[in-house]
């Protein structure tokens, strides 16, 4: 425990008393959304990142741990593990160091370095290596024998030893890895045979391309060993070897004579053959893993900001998933989002029945008493938002472009079968564009993170790693907002602290049976759901409507009976205190400490009860594209016009301007000042006004400006 501490706390430099309290609840099961909400106390008010990073370096340490008694283990039935090597193993902080230990004791393949020991020429490479021999020929010449038939024989195998020996020289290793993490150069050349591929041209701006390894963007790498994988060009990676091998030659050689030109001529066979390959391929998946690591934090930004977009809240919608040649998919749905009636409008060419559609649309809107109106932004989109403005509808009705992005994904999938069993893919994927402007993030649940279209190479970098921080970023959005247990989806409970998969089926199946849950105490009768799920998730679930108009806010069951009694003391009634912000404010809290609950998670109650259930999100606004602009044969160098940021990476944003393409603000025209952080200057879905820069139709490319 002393050990996994002192790691813990030089990787994130927080407290040992608020790292240790940590530990010791993840031990006992409690999710980080929990933790930081509920435990602030016992913490020192860690927010979601500092417990993150807890369980990151954790698990990083359990994994330096179990790898270390494997390899003592491995040392210790070759009867190799001396004290000093154990100690050196036991005091690794890091996997390079402790794989660099243990590489000379590694059982190999095959190498020309074993295949020469067992030729028996291990001790010429040990009297080349002392450099004392006079006559080294003479020397050699007693080892020909067997395989070994000329003195060079002799003396190439020993110097496949000598090689050996000089990459599992930890020194040397070290030496070459900080020569390559501060010159390396990474170097592209094209695939001549496939220079004239189409497929190839989205990657031309890299077919001759040469910067520090250590510099380039995570953006522009992923970008270069995509095309590598695709087979369109070669990467290299390159130092300067004579440095590199001057190093190596000082370090090892006293002198100059016979041993001394064979122990050059292995330095340089070790460099070629064995260290660069490996070191130079070592900090190329280093630098890919460093380039994963921000592409994955872009893309975690960006699902985050899309998860807590803005809601329309519980109103009828009609929803349109627009076409050409197949038609508009119309859905009605009710105030939660169930599916009440469906059909397919033909409004635009070849059918061209504008006038049946207007028809048709306004008297759904009438009969289904619709309040708002969702268009999925793909194909037809501003054709079909400029026909429903054009149609006078007896009650104000607003209208919203919404993103498809992902809608195509989740109608195919398990879980829309499951929802709409007897409907098409069509079907669905309309149903999922008007519940996305109801809810976004009760929608964007249901679809895998990585399809939804935010984000920079993310099929380029490490899936798992991609997997397990988006689930986080999910996790946390969802308990952040809280969720109406008697509303939400399987998915969408699954994200429920303490909850999971098994117990949101669980509660789906409880509640189809029994009805809806009427308080927070009845959640405890659904099956396998017990005391320890109930306490993780309890304060994250919603019932509108409760008897006890606690179980509709974010204070937890475990704090009802303080707040009961600052209704007591005040000689009020719990309804009564609820909301009233001139009691709540005058109100000791000093008075309500307990053992676990202390003035951190007090001030978060009475921040509560001035506005319960209060949804963290703003409301959806309406917003209008350039009517004139249709595509981008519209545009024109300085043009100003309204656009919704639709994509964040590390080079700029994307912006959509109502066309097909989007638009790009590169970093360098989003502030006059230099932009570390894209997201500082913007946030995905912000309404912004952009500047058109260049417009290059033939590569359906635009350069914009953030307009201030």
């Amino acid at each position: 425990m002393i050990q996994l501490l002192k790691f813990i706390i030089s990787k994130t430099q927080l407290t040992e008393v608020s790292v240790k309290s940590t530990i010791a609840l993840l031990n006992e099961d409690c999710t980080i959304p929990f933790i930081s909400r509920y435990r602030k106390e016992a913490t020192g008010n860690l927010d979601e990142v500092q417990i993150g990073d807890i369980v990151k370096y954790k698990d990083e340490f359990e994994t330096l741990e179990k790898r270390k008694s494997a390899i003592l283990k491995a040392l210790l039935e070759q009867d190799v593990l001396s004290n000093e090597l154990k100690q050196k193993i036991e005091n690794s902080q890091d996997l390079v160091t402790l794989e660099d230990l243990y590489l000379p004791f590694k059982k190999k393949r095959k190498t020309k370095a074993e295949t020469a020991r067992k030729n028996g020429l291990e001790p010429l490479a040990k009297i080349i290596m002392s450099q004392n021999a006079n006559d080294l020929e003479s020397i050699a010449l007693r080892y020909t024998k067997g395989a070994i038939i000329t003195v060079e024989n002799a003396l190439e195998g020993a110097r496949h030893i000598i090689a050996e020996w000089v990459n599992e020289r930890t020194d040397i290793r070290n030496n070459l890895r900080n020569q390559i993490k501060r010159y390396a150069q990474i170097s592209t050349k094209i695939v001549k045979t496939k220079a004239k591929d189409e497929k190839a041209q989205k990657f031309r701006d890299y077919f001759d391309w040469s910067e520090s390894l250590s510099r380039i963007p995570s953006h522009r790498l992923l970008a270069i060993l995509r095309a590598e994988n695709e087979g369109f060009i070669r990467v290299k990676i390159e130092i300067d070897a004579v440095k590199a091998l001057d190093y190596i030659d000082n370090k090892l050689i006293r002198g100059q004579n016979a041993c001394a030109d064979q122990i050059e001529l292995a330095v340089s066979d070790a460099y070629k053959r064995l260290l660069f390959p490996s070191l130079s391929n070592e900090a190329l998946q280093n630098a890919k893993e460093k380039a994963d690591e921000s592409a994955i934090t872009v893309f975690a930004k960006n699902l985050k900001q899309l998860l807590l977009g803005s809601p329309l809240g519980e109103k009828r919608v009609l929803a349109i998933d627009p076409g050409f040649r197949s038609g508009c998919k119309i859905v009605c749905l009710d105030a939660q989002g169930g599916l009440k009636h469906n059909e397919t409008i033909y409004p635009h060419p070849p059918k061209s029945d504008s006038i049946g559609a207007i028809k048709k649309i306004s008297s759904l809107a009438e009969a289904y008493k619709i309040e708002a109106i969702a268009i999925g932004n793909g194909t037809a989109s501003r054709e079909t938002e400029a026909l429903i403005r054009k149609i006078q509808f007896k009650n104000e009705l607003q209208v919203f472009v919404v993103s498809e992005a992902g809608a195509s994904i989740y109608s195919a999938s398990k879980i829309a079968r499951d929802e709409f069993p007897n409907y098409d893919v069509t079907v669905r994927g309309s149903v999922s564009i008007g519940r996305r402007l109801q809810d976004p993030l009760a929608e964007l649940v249901k679809i895998d993170a990585k399809s939804i279209g935010v984000g920079q190479y993310q099929h380029d970098v490490d899936q798992t790693k991609l997997q397990k921080r988006l689930d986080v970023v999910v996790e946390n959005c969802v308990n952040s907002v809280g969720v109406n247990i008697n509303t939400a989806s399987t998915s969408l409970l699954s994200y429920v602290s303490g909850i999971g998969p098994k117990l949101a089926e669980n509660i789906f199946d409880y509640r189809n049976e029994n009805g809806v849950f009427t308080s927070r105490n009845t959640i405890k009768k659904v099956p396998r759901l017990g005391g320890k799920a109930f306490e993780q998730a309890a304060g994250f679930l919603r019932i509108h409507d409760a008897k006890n108009p606690l179980d509709n806010s974010s204070v937890h069951p475990e704090a009802y009976k303080i707040v009961e009694k600052m209704a007591k003391d005040e000689k009020i009634s719990l309804d009564e205190l609820i909301g009233n912000k001139g009691v709540l404010q005058k109100i000791d809290l000093k008075k309500y400490y307990t053992e676990t609950i202390g003035l951190l998670t007090l001030q978060d109650i009475i921040k509560e009860l001035q506005k319960p259930g209060l949804d963290i999100r703003e409301q959806a606004k309406v917003f209008t594209f350039n009517q004139s602009i249709k595509t981008i044969n519209d545009l024109h160098t300085g043009q100003l016009l309204p656009g919704i940021v639709n994509n964040i990476t590390n080079f700029g944003c994307f912006v959509d301007i109502g066309i097909k393409e989007s638009g790009l603000i590169h970093v360098s025209n989003l502030s006059d000042t230099f932009v570390k952080d894209v997201n500082e200057h913007v946030h995905l879905h912000q309404q912004i006004i952009v500047k058109v820069l260049e417009v290059d139709v033939a590569r359906k490319r635009i350069q914009l400006q953030l307009h201030k």
